[in-house]
This record gives C-alpha cells, sequence and structure tokens, in this order.
C-alpha cells in the first residue's frame, strides 16, 4: 500500500513509523521549511520514508492509496479540495492507528478536560491492576501507542479532538466519552454546528455492545442525542435514571436495580467542579472495565492532575503561583476562575478570535484582585475589564511574572491561565506553561 502523510508534527511522525512498520511505501510532505523539522527528516530517511518540504505538490500525491492529514490542516485547504475532488480516501492519524489497534478503546472528547480526563482513566485503570496506556492529544500519539503495544489486553485511553475525529470512517472505541461542547475552534470548522457533528462523530460508529458516556447537564449535548445507537451512561450534579449524580456531596451510580455510594466529593484529589465532572466521566469508564470501587476511590484520591493544568508551580512568600496554560479558551479559564477562594492575580493573553469574556464578568467581580495581560489580545481583554478592575499590560510573559509578584500578597495566588492560544508568543501550550514555571522557579 502507497501511503502519503501531510504535515510533520507528532501526529504525522508518529503514523510515518507505524506506515513502515507495517511494511507500507510511505511518503510524507510538509509545507514548512526542511530547517524546522532538520531532526524528523534524518529519522524519515533512516526509515526509508521518501519527504517534501517547503510545499505540498499534488504531485506527491500520485499512485497513493490512503492520505493521512494532520490534525491542523482545515477541510478548506485548496490541496484537501482537490484530493477531495479526485477521490483519495483522507483519513485522520487517529482512525489510521484504530485500523491496527489490538486492544480495548476509551475515547474522549470535549471542549474542555479532555487531557485531565484521559490521565485520570489511565491512572484508575493502571492502579486496579489493568495494562492502559493514555494517548492520543495528550503528547503520545496513538500511532506509537499501537505500534509499540501490541497486547490485546491493552486498554488505550485516547484524548481525540474535533480534528481528529473530523477524519474518521469506521473509529469504534469501545468506550466514548463526551464531556461538553461550547464554541471552539470556529476558525477550522467554520461552524458551531459543524464543531458538534465532530464531536459526536466519537459515537458514529459504535454498536449496540459499545458505551457512550454523557454530561447530562451539558445542554448541547443533551439536544444531540439522537446521533447515536450505542448504550449510554450519564453523569450529572442532579439526579439521572442510568449513571452517576451527585447527592449531598455524595457521587451515587444509579442503574435500573441499585445504587451505591461511590465517594464523598471531599476526597477527590482534583479541586473544583470542572473535575468533579471529569471524575464523575473517569468513573464510568472504570466500572466499563469492572473495577472494583474500592480501587476507583483509591486512585481518585491519588491523582494530583495532568502539567499545565491548574499545576502549582511553587509557593513564594506564601504567595502560590498556578500554571493553567493549557486554558487556550475562556470556558477553560471559567473553571480556573471558580477554582479557588483566595484573590486572584490573573495573567491572560495570547492569540484569540472573537472571544467573548462577558461569561468571566461574575466570576473577575468576585475572585479577581488585579488582571496582567499579554499578547495579541491585551488589548481586547484591557478593554473589556478595565472599568471594572485593575489591568496591566506586559510586552512579555517574563515581565507579566513580575508585575504579578511585586502586587501579590500573603494568600494571593498568582494563576496564569490565558483564555487564549499561545500561537503570537510560543510554540504551543507546553513551551508557554514550561516558560511561565522556569520564570516563577527563578524568581
Amino acid at each position: 500500500m502507497n501511503i502519503t502523510i501531510i504535515g510533520c508534527g507528532k501526529s504525522g511522525l508518529a503514523a510515518a513509523r507505524l506506515g513502515v512498520h507495517l511494511g507500507y511505501n510511505v511518503r510524507l510532505t510538509e509545507s514548512k521549511d526542511i530547517d524546522k523539522f532538520q531532526y524528523e527528516y534524518l529519522e524519515l530517511k533512516n526509515l526509508g520514508v521518501k519527504c517534501e518540504f517547503g510545499l505540498n505538490s499534488f504531485k506527491f500525491f500520485e499512485n497513493c492509496d490512503l492520505v493521512v492529514t494532520s490534525p491542523g490542516i482545515p477541510p478548506d485547504n485548496k490541496l484537501i479540495k482537490k484530493l477531495e475532488s479526485k477521490n483519495y480516501e483522507i483519513i485522520s492519524e487517529l482512525e489510521f492507528a484504530y485500523r491496527y489497534c489490538k486492544g480495548k478503546i476509551i475515547a474522549i472528547t470535549g471542549t474542555n478536560g479532555k487531557t485531565t480526563t484521559t490521565a485520570l482513566i489511565a491512572h484508575i485503570l493502571n492502579y486496579a491492576g489493568k495494562r492502559a496506556i493514555a494517548c492520543g492529544n495528550i503528547g503520545y500519539a496513538f500511532s506509537k501507542a499501537v505500534m509499540k503495544n501490541i497486547n490485546s489486553d491493552d486498554i488505550f485511553v485516547v484524548e481525540a479532538s474535533s480534528f481528529q475525529l473530523d477524519r474518521i470512517n469506521s473509529f469504534a472505541p469501545d468506550v466514548a466519552i463526551i464531556l461538553n461542547i461550547t464554541p471552539d475552534h470556529l476558525d477550522y470548522h467554520k461552524t458551531f454546528e459543524n464543531y458538534i457533528n465532530a464531536k459526536f462523530k466519537i459515537t458514529s460508529f459504535q454498536k449496540e455492545n459499545n458505551l457512550l458516556i454523557l454530561n447530562y447537564d451539558d445542554d448541547t449535548i443533551k439536544n444531540n442525542l439522537f446521533k447515536t445507537s450505542s448504550k449510554i451512561n450519564y453523569f450529572s450534579l442532579n439526579r439521572v435514571e442510568w449513571g452517576l449524580y451527585v447527592k449531598d456531596n455524595e457521587i451515587i451510580f444509579k442503574n435500573a436495580d441499585k445504587e451505591e455510594i461511590i465517594m464523598h466529593t471531599s476526597k477527590l484529589g482534583l479541586a473544583g467542579v470542572h473535575n468533579l465532572y471529569n471524575s464523575m466521566a473517569a468513573i464510568l469508564a472504570a466500572r466499563a472495565f469492572e473495577i472494583r470501587n474500592e480501587d476507583i476511590r483509591d486512585s481518585l484520591m491519588s491523582f494530583k492532575g495532568v502539567e499545565h493544568r491548574l499545576e502549582k508551580v511553587r509557593e513564594i512568600n506564601e504567595v502560590l503561583f498556578i500554571n493553567d496554560s493549557k486554558a487556550t479558551n475562556v470556558n477553560s479559564t471559567y473553571f480556573a476562575l471558580s477554582s479557588y477562594h483566595n484573590p486572584i492575580i490573573w495573567i491572560a493573553g495570547g492569540r484569540a478570535k472573537d472571544n467573548d469574556y462577558s461569561s468571566l464578568d461574575e466570576l473577575v467581580a468576585k475572585n479577581v484582585k488585579l488582571i496582567v495581560l499579554i499578547g495579541e489580545e491585551k488589548d481586547n481583554i484591557f478593554n473589556h475589564f478595565c472599568l471594572s478592575k485593575t489591568c496591566l499590560k506586559a510586552d512579555s510573559l517574563e515581565e507579566a511574572v513580575n508585575i504579578a509578584y511585586e502586587n501579590a500578597t500573603e494568600n494571593d495566588i498568582v494563576l496564569f491561565s490565558p483564555a487564549c492560544k499561545s500561537f503570537d508568543m510560543f510554540l504551543n501550550f507546553e513551551d508557554r506553561g514550561e516558560k511561565f514555571k522556569d520564570i516563577v522557579n527563578n524568581l
């Protein structure tokens, strides 16, 4: 089989390695210059992968049986449109890896909480003695996990983005989770409806014996339940007929036969209502694999979160610094601002398009004492909040951290939760978060 991969990022490289591992003839095309990919090019060359850099030429797809495209390439890309007009099969790396996966799959999507829930489920399963691999968007490509783990008892816990789900045509996880859906990535999907459809593709090919886990408190999800034929479990803060709900701060499982208390919410290792939702989704996924309640409780109590998501960095003179660089949209920052009771100095800003900050107004008024702004979006955020809160602008993240520290007093929290994407000043949110931690640790 002749495979052409578009993009030399993490998923593209993983797909190339898997293709070579399977004995296929693999090509890779990358529109960016080769100077950015010297290390990757040497590896691909050694693998026997033919490459082109600096363009995506249509000739490079001659005699191609399958196209694997990277997540960041939008559906209206000229090359994609031309390939579609010539009836090429175009799939995502998620779909490609799935075709060769021998284990069970739990797939998680949603606008927010995907990474935390993915890591949490893998933590519970491994704690209980299963062999679980967290992969996908979480940092370890699905193709890489499939290539390195071929045991049929493996459980792949896959973080699935709307970009990856948009290009599937058979992907059917044993357990699928939709955490929440709020408007995001509309520059790629163009409409909220398209974005919703991409998220619900996670269940499009599930069968009646598969399980779909849904947030019953999310109106967008409830309005699209007709899009599945699989079994459904719900999680909610209110009573449900089948799944998990909360009563008197107890997480309770209910089905047709019984109700049972899983644990008290105060015992959860992660704070905040959003993490209560994430934990409930993880509990339902674990129960699908017959994990004992005792193991679920113990692992939920011991889990301390993921890097760049409400990550405690350092406490200096009783001022706590929190790295929430993964908050790349307003909704994610909403959860961050609602997670603390101490006064917050909020560092925000980055690259955004048509962000609406009004949903943060009440939280900012109640919880925030100072806003420090960076990046392309700093003027827009300043203009929105400056009449109600003291707002200061900085030319760099380092300057912002120093301003925050200079204005902080005992028991304050310096929260770096940008509410914007990172690409104006950083490679990605991981790079942004690492730089924040470096700055704080050098104060």
